[in-house]
This record gives structure tokens, C-alpha cells and sequence, in this order.
């Protein structure tokens, strides 16, 4: 029994020393600190450095309610601890985030489905290119994993321990406070999870104060913040804005319908959608189905024109973006409303995840580094593949796996509304994707608990 104890813990250790090398690899060849990693980076030396949630204006920090604290609070203690703008320090330390969430996420999968299934998801986690791409950049998603598993972790070692009051109601509450002051959208976990508690609750004749309790621990984090927001900016704003943008600044309304009438992929996001207000935008990079009639093509080339000349995003252009995108929802509803949104639905999920590699992002073009593409594209294939079998096979797994799916099914209805494709938007699936897939391994019918309601 030692000997095949010593050996289990031998395996656990290479699986995540395997794992740890994936991921230094990704952050030593490739580290992504662009973007929205340097708006998080700014508002954390500021912070850190002058006392003010904020950006860097001229000498002094403007404050600013577009980004929740979450990401920032963890960006500034790296900062204190390793040096500010050592962002190597925390693409590390997600590293072993990482690594814990791999590890919770096998710990789901064995009390639902069992020891060999415990040994599968760990191995997936470990080994996926996706999770461990993200280590390395400075970015919500890899706490955003940790807080999923640990929530759905905490939530099964809730209903194990007897569905009462016990350190599990903080473990959960904490883990879905967490992701939602990393991102707003993370409320959703909450809508998902704290239902199924409901559900567990009822059936097992438990206590639903410990339910409420979750819940209030939850939304406690939001006062402090919403707090700050009306004494600094005089906005009752709890989470952060949808656009993403500070009171009084213009929110592009009419340049983000247009864009959702032929916006698609991951590819013009890049070109076109991050490049409004800031860089220009060339009629070459606009596919053809950003048109109708010739007439369109060229007015929008018009407009384009204009606005290049100073790549200022202003009212007067934003009014001309919303004629176009009107003409072109009344030509067709039927694709602004439900072919664009469940178009980009489909490319968040399957394109192959090269988004952070240096590969070129237009993957159907053969090339040098299409074979890339490609294997990534099957092995993201097999990952969601893996999933359904293992749920056929195994069972989605009681209440708790119902509140895993209810997470899954609320989260692709939200990004079917968003304006651009990032597939980084369906990362957040993976961690379920893991336990599920780990159901081709459950025990079998005859020898075989069934997963608990």
C-alpha cells in the first residue's frame, strides 16, 4: 500500500512538473504584454505608487472605474514583491494558479465520476496548449480558471460535508467574490452555482442559510467598489461598464452595430475592431460580406477615409457607422440577429486558439505555420469531443454537474450579444471540459457509484 502511495504521489508530481515546464515555455518564448495587460499594468503602478485606482496622466494618475480591482490587486502585490513592471514575476506565480486549478479540477472529477477519472482530468489540464498559452499573458483568464474550479471544488466538498454551515460556504463564496471583481461577466458563475447549492440544499434536507450566506459573501466585495465609484465619479456602478468606458467618455454605439453586422472572426477583431479610435482601418482588411451593394462599399470606404485621417473616433462618425448598420440590419435581420451572433458563437469555441502565438491568424491560409493551426484545431476538437463522450458515457454529474453545464450554456448566451470573437472569451469552458472528458474513464454500471444529486 506505501509502495503504490509513494508511486501515485510520484506520477501527481511529474504530471505537474510536466505541466510547469509547458508553461514556462509559453512564458519564457512568448509573453504577451500588450493591450489590456498594460491597462492593468497601469492602474496597478498607480495604485501601488500614488495611492490612486487610475491611469497615468501627464504627472499625476487620473482615476478610473473601467476595469473591476481584481486583476490589479494581484498585479500590485507582484509588483511590491518583485518590482513593478516585472511582469515575468506574475505570469509565474499564474503558472502554479495553474497548476491548482489543474489539480482541483481532478479532485471534481473523482467525486464525480472516480479515481480513474481523477487521473484523466489531471493529465488534461496539465497538457492543454489553451490554459497554459494564457500563463503567459498578463491577463484575467488564468485566476478567472482557478475561481470556476475552485467554486464548483468547494461547493462538492460542501455537499459531501453535509450540506451545512462549514469552511466550504466561504471557500465557494470566495472563489465566485473573486471572479467576479475579475470580471464582471463572472457573475454568471453565481447564477449558476448558487442554484444548484439551492437544489442540493432542498434535497438533502439541508440548510439554506448556508446558501444565503454564499451569496451575501459574493456580493460583499461590490459595496467597497461601489462605494468608491459614486464618491469618485458620482455613477451608482457596482461592477464595471459593458463598454468598458469612464463617465463622460463617447461609447462608439454606431460604430459597434456595424461592426456586429459583418464582424466574425478573431482576425478583423484585430484589424478593425481594436484598431477604432486609436490606429487606421484599411478597406483591405473588411471582408466581403461587410457590404451589400456597391454604393455601400463605397461610402463605407468614404467614411473610412475620413476617419483615417485623424483615427479619432467622434459623434458625427459614430451617426454615419450606425446609417450604414441600419440599412444593413433592415436588408437583412435575419443575419445581424442570429447568423452574425451564433457565427461568432461557433468561432470562439473551435477556431484553433493561436491567438497568442507568433502564427499568422488567418488559419485557413495555407502556409509555413498552417500545420500549427491545424493540430491545434483538431486537438481543441478533441477536447470538447472527449467532453460529450465522457457526459454519455458517465452523466453530466448530478446538481453539481447540472450547475457546471447551467455556467457553460448562460456564459455562450452572453457571448452570443458581445460586438467582437475573442476566443479567449470560451477559455473559461475548460476546466469543465476537463472533468467531463474525464467520464470516459468513470466506473463502470457494475461496480460503480452514480454521481450524487
Amino acid at each position: 500500500m506505501m509502495r503504490t502511495k509513494g508511486r501515485e504521489v510520484l506520477v501527481v508530481a511529474l504530471a505537474l512538473a510536466i505541466g510547469f515546464g509547458l508553461r514556462a515555455w509559453f512564458i519564457t518564448h512568448g509573453p504577451r504584454v500588450t493591450g489590456d495587460s498594460l491597462v492593468y499594468g497601469d492602474i496597478a503602478k498607480n495604485w501601488l505608487r500614488h495611492g490612486v485606482y487610475g491611469f497615468t496622466r501627464g504627472l499625476g494618475a487620473r482615476p478610473t472605474l473601467l476595469r473591476l480591482p481584481g486583476y490589479p490587486i494581484f498585479l500590485t502585490a507582484c509588483f511590491a514583491v518583485f518590482g513593478v513592471d516585472h511582469y515575468g514575476a506574475p505570469m509565474f506565480v499564474q503558472a502554479v494558479a495553474d497548476l491548482w486549478t489543474c489539480l482541483l479540477v481532478a479532485g471534481i472529477a473523482r467525486r464525480l465520476y472516480g479515481e480513474r477519472a481523477w487521473w484523466l482530468a489531471l493529465w488534461l489540464g496539465v497538457l492543454c496548449p489553451f490554459t497554459a498559452n494564457y500563463t503567459g499573458a498578463a491577463l484575467t483568464e488564468t485566476l478567472s480558471l482557478l475561481c470556476i474550479a475552485a467554486a464548483f471544488y468547494a461547493v462538492l466538498r460542501w455537499r459531501d460535508a453535509g450540506l451545512g454551515m462549514n469552511r466550504w460556504v466561504v471557500g465557494a463564496g470566495a472563489a465566485m467574490a473573486y471572479a467576479v471583481l475579475l470580471r464582471p461577466e463572472q457573475g454568471l458563475l453565481a447564477a449558476a452555482v448558487v442554484p444548484a447549492m439551492a437544489w442540493m440544499a432542498w434535497r438533502g434536507k439541508g440548510r439554506l442559510a448556508a446558501v444565503a450566506a454564499t451569496a451575501l459573501l459574493i456580493v460583499l466585495p461590490l459595496g467597497p467598489w461601489a462605494v468608491r465609484n459614486w464618491i469618485t465619479f458620482h455613477v451608482l456602478q457596482p461592477l464595471a461598464p459593458r463598454n468598458a468606458t469612464d463617465p463622460g467618455e463617447l461609447i462608439p454605439v454606431g460604430f459597434q452595430k456595424w461592426y456586429r453586422t459583418w464582424g466574425l472572426d478573431f482576425i478583423t477583431t484585430d484589424s478593425v475592431y481594436w484598431h477604432y479610435d486609436t490606429d487606421p482601418i484599411l478597406m483591405k482588411d473588411l471582408p466581403d460580406r461587410a457590404f451589400d451593394t456597391a454604393q455601400q462599399r463605397k461610402t463605407t470606404a468614404q467614411l473610412l477615409d475620413e476617419y483615417n485621417q485623424t483615427t479619432t473616433a467622434t459623434a458625427a462618425f459614430d451617426m454615419r457607422f450606425k446609417a450604414i448598420a441600419d440599412e444593413r440590419v433592415k436588408a437583412s435581420p435575419l443575419r445581424y440577429y442570429v447568423e452574425m451572433p451564433l457565427g461568432r458563437l461557433t468561432n470562439m469555441l473551435f477556431r484553433p486558439r493561436t491567438e497568442l502565438m507568433n502564427v499568422p491568424l488567418d488559419w485557413w491560409k495555407w502556409g509555413r505555420w498552417a500545420w500549427i493551426s491545424v493540430g491545434l484545431g483538431i486537438i481543441n476538437l478533441l477536447y470538447f469531443g472527449l467532453a460529450g463522450w465522457g457526459i454519455g458515457k458517465a452523466g453530466i454529474g448530478g446538481a453539481a454537474g447540472w450547475g457546471m453545464l447551467a455556467f457553460c450554456v448562460l456564459r455562450c448566451a452572453l457571448l452570443a450579444t458581445i460586438d467582437n470573437s475573442e476566443p479567449r472569451y470560451t477559455l473559461e469552458l475548460f476546466p469543465l471540459i476537463f472533468v467531463w472528458a474525464s467520464g470516459v474513464l468513470a466506473y463502470s454500471a457494475n461496480g460503480s457509484r452514480r454521481p450524487r444529486s
